[in-house]
Formats: structure tokens, sequence, C-alpha cells
């Protein structure tokens, strides 16, 4: 298992602006580079450390969240880091 390094399961180290921002990750500040993020928000409130911890993952808002086009990933590569963090399988497109 990869350190874990966000809520929503993108991979910080490999997020174009974690550098450029000087990000440290959802999971070592209050606020990200970018704004409130109502799905660090919800994972935190649930007290779960990611959100393949929770027990409606993946819920909509993580999916839209990956399957952003803009924001997100555009696929399920969030969703399937989540569930490696959980030890749990997520099923092939």
């Amino acid at each position: 298992m990869s350190e874990i390094q966000s809520r929503c399961g993108i991979l910080c180290e490999s997020c174009e602006f974690a550098q450029s921002m000087g990000c440290k990750g959802c999971v070592n500040v209050e606020n990200p580079f970018h704004g409130e993020c109502s799905v660090k928000n919800c994972c935190e409130g649930k007290e779960n450390v990611h959100c393949g911890e929770c027990k409606g993952f993946p819920c909509e808002a993580l999916k839209k969240m990956a399957f952003d086009t803009q924001y997100g990933d555009g696929d399920d590569r969030r969703l399937r880091v989540c569930a490696n963090w959980a030890g749990i399988d997520y099923p092939k497109k």
C-alpha cells in the first residue's frame, strides 16, 4: 500500500500543481490550495482517513470529482487508489 496522500485518492506526488503551489496534500493541511473541498470535509467529518474507508464508497460526490474532465482525472484512477488504500477490490471497467 502506498502512503495516503489525500482523502479522495489523488496521488499528490503526481499532481502538476503540488510543487508549484507548495501543497503538502490535503491530509496535512486544513484547506487545500484550491479552497474548501466538499469531499475532504465529508471524509474528515466521518472520521475516515480517506474515502476508501467510507461505507458508501464510492459515493456520487467522489465519482463526480474523479471523472471531472477539468479538475479530476477523467477516469476511475482515484477510486482505484482509495480501494487499494482500503485493501478492497475495485471492479474493472
